[in-house]
């Protein structure tokens, strides 16, 4: 089965995007690397500040930068998704173009974090449903982010590449008057899930991590289904792009949105952070620097620089279960003073941005510039000349 019929037209790239995910990645970066209480056992603070105010102040300005970071990645995964689209390909080849993107850095890194730490607190069975990306289904907090923490979302991602050839197949229908509506509607969507999850989804027992139950925490944040509006909202932003529908928003308007978006997460109720509190300013900070791109915009997202930060950024994000948690569990969680610890941050961020880079060049781009497109059959050789007398 093919997505739709064929077309020899080749969108024009976005770098801009690629650029901006390292910034995405950055953002939960900072909101590991200040965590009171690490998600890996015994949970132990991830801070390195010894001024318990200094500590607290840097937890409460990046605690919701990591939710922001993972809902910029479900957005920019539909928005790229759709943009790159390519009617008539095969659904399978689809699959095997996603599957090679982001299965060889997580299989690395499952195994990398079942020998350092994880084998010896890991259930047998939540490791095996986090071998094959599925283990965010259960709300278990000791399965949903079992092995390598970071890897639950891709859970959600692997979800969206398997609904993808259907989505897309339903948003090239929408008529392009409608598109606003839409995007609209998912965005009511998410609304709504968090609407459940504070009057229907049980709110005991009380999370050990966060201000709301478990299963609270579970099904706003980690269940992948409640996560497709994100993702189906990007794609339809692709097409408002596509089509030349987005208005003339300037960057720096939508850097400062994002910044209001901030300020009203740290505000709002807790689970209103989790996407519906900042997912207008993702947006429109998405769409804009695509638009720019389409129109041929520089920007320094588009530096060489900020390209090799953004293509080492999966990497990046994926390595930091294991630099962060781990390494500061072998510290045995020493603090220092400001300073000094500011010192030591910096030597984290650049060895977790080192990991990145060497999972993308010595297993990400090897993998999909072998495995990701079949291979082209050789031509059949011409037969031989009959010699003739």
């Amino acid at each position: 089965m093919t997505i739709e019929a064929p077309t020899t037209e080749r969108p024009p790239k976005l770098p801009s995007l690629t650029g901006l995910r390292f910034f995405a990645a950055f953002l939960v970066f900072g909101f590991h690397i200040t965590l009171s209480a690490s998600p890996i056992p015994p949970n132990d603070p991830i801070s390195l500040f010894a001024d318990a105010q200094v500590a607290d102040a840097t937890e409460k300005v990046f605690v919701t930068t990591g939710y922001i970071g993972v809902s910029f990645f479900f957005v920019l995964s539909g928005f790229l998704l759709a943009w790159a689209a390519r009617p008539g390909e095969k659904m399978t080849s689809f699959w095997r173009r996603r599957i090679v993107k982001i299965f060889p850095n997580h299989l690395v890194m499952w195994v990398l974090a079942m020998v350092l730490f994880a084998a010896s607190i890991t259930p047998t069975h939540a490791a095996v449903l986090n071998f094959f990306l599925l283990n965010s289904y259960s709300p278990d907090g000791a399965v949903n982010v079992a092995v390598n923490p970071p890897s639950w979302t891709l859970c959600s991602e692997l979800l969206f590449y398997m609904l993808f050839p259907l989505i897309i197949l339903g948003l090239r229908r929408i008529p392009g008057n409608r598109l606003w509506f839409w995007a609209a509607m998912m965005v009511v969507g998410m609304v709504l899930v968090q609407v459940v999850n504070l009057t229907v989804v049980p709110d005991e027992p009380k999370s050990a991590l966060t201000p709301v139950s478990s299963f609270q925490f579970w099904f706003g944040y980690i269940f992948p289904p409640t996560r497709l509006f994100e993702f189906v909202l990007g794609s339809i932003l692709a097409r408002i792009v596509m089509e030349q529908r987005w208005p003339a928003v300037r960057m720096w308007h939508a850097v400062v949105l994002c910044v209001v978006g901030y300020a009203v997460a740290n505000v709002v109720p807790f689970v209103w952070t989790f996407n519906v509190a900042t997912i207008v300013p993702i947006a429109v900070l998405i769409a804009t620097a695509a638009a720019g791109d389409a129109a041929g915009r520089p920007t320094f997202l588009r530096s060489r620089p900020m390209q090799w930060l953004g293509d080492t950024s999966f990497g990046f994000y994926l390595c930091q279960g294991v630099v962060i948690f781990w390494v500061r569990q072998v510290m045995h969680n020493a603090t220092f003073e400001t300073p000094m610890a500011l010192l030591v941050i910096a030597g984290f961020l650049g060895l977790t941005i080192l990991g990145g880079w060497a999972l993308y060049a010595l297993v990400e781009k090897p993998m999909m510039d072998r495995f990701a497109r079949p291979r082209r059959k050789a031509p059949a050789p011409e037969p031989a000349a009959v010699p003739t007398a």
